[in-house]
């Protein structure tokens, strides 16, 4: 059984506040490098209605579920629709409402959510979401939203059938507008242990992390279990937790080295390479051949007692241009620096330098791992 002294437990609150402690300029916060495990927001989902809209609802013929929704609705009020009675749902929409619950969220509290169009509708400006449940990925009720939407978007078309559409006007967002029923549970508060996950992994970092909190509290208080996970001994006594977690947030970290990285996105052009990016001994040469080809046709007149005919004679001209682009060479080790200043002296353009990356990693001269996205 673990035991921990309250006044040793005061006593590094006391010197932490009061000590001031010389960091290096790029360390983190553990807060900012890992989150609890465990502690954790939960996604909620649900289906409503979406009313007062201004004629820009779903469709009758194209949108099924939402007569019977209206019908649903109105049949709970006491309202009895005849058979055979046709409903125009222009002024109304069928929608899905989904937010985050965020961790230890209490009822009462309420949260942000945002609606999104699920028939046809063209616009959900003005319109109001009526009562919705929203569940959990357990199928219970977690929440309920109602409130009047805000969108950004706005459409507007004439009648010769001219359309303008400015960002999405399908979807909306109401600020508060789910209030909280139910608590979700967690083990934040049960046993005398905690687990910080890092949001990436990373065995220098775990490392470096196990020991700031060891060097801070005591010797054997935190164990790095792999590269993302580190176990900490925490008071039982909540009020205790509470504290000793805030004083672990505020401990800072100076991260592990990222592995060598060079991302190319093959849709933009866009490539990014990390600082630890190393090139060996290799030549590169690089360069474009441009073939032209033109035409001036000419207008052959015969002599007046020659007996021929005026005819046009094409001539062509072809030209065979190569770039003038230099060989250039990279020493044992370059840097990132020497190796985007050597690629900028010939000219190369993005396409070109993906083109020189992937042969130089073809070559094994680039000590980097490519990843195309």
């Amino acid at each position: 059984m673990i035991r921990m002294n309250l006044k040793r437990l005061g006593g590094w609150l006391l010197a932490l506040v009061c000590v001031p402690v010389s960091l290096p300029t790029d360390a983190e916060r553990i807060k900012d490098l890992a989150s609890i495990q465990g502690v954790r927001a939960n996604q909620l989902i649900g289906y409503g209605l979406v009313v007062g809209l201004d004629g820009t609802g779903d469709k009758d013929t194209d949108s099924p579920y939402t007569l019977n929704s209206l019908k649903n609705m109105l049949a709970q009020f006491g309202v009895q629709i005849p058979p055979g009675t046709k409903i125009k749902p222009k002024n109304a929409a069928a929608v899905i409402v989904h937010g985050e619950l965020p961790p230890f969220s209490k009822p009462g509290q309420r949260i942000d959510v945002t609606v999104s169009s699920l028939g046809n509708a063209k616009s959900l400006r003005g319109g109001t979401l009526l009562m919705t449940p929203l569940k959990g990925a357990d199928g219970k009720n977690y929440a309920l939203a109602q409130g009047n939407l805000v969108v950004g978007g706005l459409s507007a078309a004439g009648q010769d059938g001219s359309k303008l559409t400015v960002n999405i006007p399908s979807a909306g967002r109401i600020p508060n507008g789910a209030t909280v029923e139910r608590e979700v549970p967690n083990r934040f508060n049960q046993g005398h242990q905690v687990t910080l996950n890092l949001h990436e992994g990373d065995f220098t970092t775990a490392m470096r992390v196990a020991e700031s909190i060891n060097l801070t509290i005591g010797p054997g208080t935190a164990q790095a279990l792999d590269a993302t996970s580190i176990k900490v001994n925490a008071p039982i006594n909540p009020n205790q937790k509470v504290t000793f977690i805030a004083m672990l947030e505020g401990l800072e970290v100076k991260p592990g080295v990222t592995s060598a990285k060079v991302i190319i996105n093959s849709r933009t052009g866009t490539v990014v390479i990390n600082n630890q990016v190393r090139v060996y001994p290799a030549a590169v040469s690089h360069g474009n051949l441009v073939v032209s080809i033109s035409e001036s046709p000419e207008v052959s007149q015969p002599g007046a007692f020659a007996g021929g005919e005026t005819a046009v004679v094409p001539q062509s001209a072809v030209t065979v241009t190569e770039e003038t682009n230099r060989m250039f060479l990279f020493d044992p080790g370059v840097s990132l620096d020497q190796v985007v200043r050597a690629v900028n002296e010939v000219g190369a353009a993005p396409s070109d330098l993906v083109a020189i990356l992937e042969a130089l990693k073809e070559a094994g001269a680039l000590r980097a791992e490519l990843l195309v996205i």
